[in-house]
């Protein structure tokens, strides 16, 4: 039965996150501003040793290209260091559980998963990962796909109040969000969850004594600190196989919601870091107003989904008078609000964390978190989520200048044909990157079980749609549930090229508009200029957001989810 208690739990964290944001989306403008901000006695001194390491300074700013160059520069050295620490981890240190090295294929999926802030594994961690790869290498990945975001998304704003078409240091952004963001919370975050009952321990694993007899050796580590990173920076990859289903990771109701807020407390405070970025601070409210339109009414069709009556479950003997929803694959430790808020602010800020058991619930709660990747932006991942709803925004104002006559412009910067290409790409990569793999895993034959074919269902059908949405997207949840057998090496190597370019691309053209937009100088609003610090606007993006997603994705919907919501297998 639906907790009401629990509704107002979540209202309550929801509310808890929308008043924080404002504030710390201020903070964060601070930080990308290099405004004076707390910590900077103890900070400046360090972050300025970095910089000398690095060999380069903060008054050293970087046009577009000279910056993607340096952020696909990192990510390269990062992936490289991953894959050989999975491939090679059986030689290497802390491997007392003997994990095998990963097979190539596999190696390749895991170190590009983590350098692009999905964390999809297709691995078992207790088995198949070594501590060391757990507390070494995949934390590294944690901490710098988060970083890269957020820096990308700063770099992307400063272009529209620069002129001389330059966009910031990218070693500098990046050393400043983990010094001044990710690091302290996350820290923080750790302590709290630690005082919640998570474990944080060298120790490999104990010896535990089940009262039916025997012995049972119990997977641990540095769970607390692991998993604080992991929800704060949006990654999603959990200490456990299970994830965040599992009872060490996540104790209690308590610790969920604390995931909840950690998942939506950089995304949500985005927008208002944009606002104090570009000295225009009501210019966040329109964008925000869109993304928590957008996720209120998937939390609303998600928990009323759930708490339905299961048809499939009516008449089967003791489960007639069946009235929680759609119980299988959810803990019972949580109410279904909390779980209900979890799994969705999760998939919807792309970090993927799962609390329950996705081929399990409601076929419309699929479409839901479905829907959320086909966005990628209401909130989306940290940085990359907004950047992707600035490019929704510059195309909705160039359609609306188009329909009303007028030139469009974007808090005082023309947007010309070269921002659209741009735009455009990143949009169109996304659904080409899902449906284009998807025939050829369906049609070539690569879609397959352990004991044979795949079998024809809309379920299946939307198992697979949903693996590589998720890879293109950087969400890193799963639906299969047995479905099909995903650890080939077809679905391996085409998923690191998903994730790669699902990455990278759109990042490539958010720091292009950026440049296009930091070379061109600040016109005064005339009689012409749309406002879009208003109300209508947010309607307006709201309803062209929408509406561009549903129509790319229409025909595959139609197929999977909606083809189960109408009675399909």
């Amino acid at each position: 039965m639906l907790a009401v208690q629990s509704l107002w739990d979540i209202l309550f964290l929801l509310a808890l996150v929308i008043a924080v944001a404002p504030f710390f989306g201020a903070y964060l403008g601070r930080v990308y501003l290099d405004r004076p901000a707390f910590g900077d006695v103890l900070l400046n001194p360090m972050e300025s040793a970095v910089y000398r390491l690095l060999g380069t300074s903060p008054r050293r700013s970087m046009r577009a290209k000279e910056y993607m160059f340096a952020v696909l520069l990192v990510n390269a050295a990062v992936f490289a260091f991953l894959y050989l620490f999975f491939f090679f981890q059986n030689a290497l240190p802390l491997d007392a559980t003997l994990a095998p090295g990963m097979r190539w294929d596999l190696a390749f999926h895991s170190a590009a998963s983590f350098t692009t802030n999905t964390d999809f594994t297709h691995f078992t961690n207790e088995t198949q990962l070594s501590l060391g790869s757990l507390i070494i290498a995949w934390p590294l990945a944690l901490f710098v796909s988060a970083a890269t975001g957020l820096s990308v998304a700063a770099a992307t704003i400063r272009g529209f109040v620069r002129k001389d078409g330059t966009l910031g240091n990218f070693y500098v952004d990046l050393v400043r969000t983990i010094t001044r963001v990710l690091l302290p919370i996350s820290l923080l975050a750790a302590l709290l969850l630690v005082l919640l009952g998570v474990p944080e321990t060298f120790k490999n694993y104990v010896v535990a004594y089940p009262i039916t007899g025997g012995t049972q050796p119990i997977f641990l580590g540095p769970v607390a600190s692991f998993q604080s990173i992991s929800w704060l920076g949006t990654n999603g990859g959990g200490f456990y196989s299970a994830n965040a289903a599992s009872p060490l990771a996540n104790p209690s109701a308590g610790s969920d919601l604390l995931g909840a807020f950690l998942m939506l407390l950089i995304p949500f405070s985005t927008p208002f870091a944009f606002g104090q970025i570009v000295r225009r601070r009501p210019e966040a409210w329109p964008l925000m107003g869109t993304i928590l339109v957008v996720f209120a009414v998937a939390m609303g069709l998600f928990v009323a989904y759930q708490a339905a009556v299961n048809p499939a479950l009516v008449g089967l003997p003791g489960l007639a008078p069946q009235t929680s929803g759609y119980p299988v694959g959810q803990e019972t430790r949580f109410s279904l609000p909390e779980a209900s808020l979890f799994q969705v602010a999760s998939v919807y800020s792309n970090t993927g964390a799962n609390n329950m058991q996705i081929g399990a619930i409601s076929p419309v709660g699929q479409l839901v978190l479905l829907f959320g990747m086909f966005t990628q932006s209401t909130p989306g991942g940290d940085g990359t989520g907004f950047g992707m709803l600035l490019l929704f925004a510059v195309l909705g104002i160039f359609v609306g200048g188009l329909m009303v006559g007028r030139s469009p412009e974007y808090l005082g910067k023309k947007i010309t044909t070269g921002h659209i290409r741009w735009a455009a790409l990143a949009l169109l990569a996304h659904p080409a990157l899902i449906l284009v793999p998807f025939v050829v895993a369906v049609a070539g034959g690569f879609a397959s079980t352990t004991s044979g074919s795949v079998p024809t269902s809309a379920h299946t059908f939307t198992s697979i749609l949903y693996e590589f949405t998720s890879e293109a997207a950087n969400n890193g949840s799963a639906l299969s549930s047995g479905s099909f057998n995903d650890t080939t090496p077809f679905f391996n190597v085409a998923g690191g090229v998903i994730m790669l370019v699902g990455r990278f691309v759109p990042i490539w053209a958010m720091l292009a508009v950026g440049g296009m937009f930091s070379e061109e100088e600040i016109l005064p609003p005339g009689p012409g200029t749309l406002r879009t610090a208003s109300a209508t606007f947010t309607v307006y993006l709201t309803l062209f957001l929408i509406i561009i997603s549903v129509l790319l994705f229409l025909p595959v919907i139609a197929l999977g989810p909606l083809a189960q919501i109408v009675g399909g297998p």
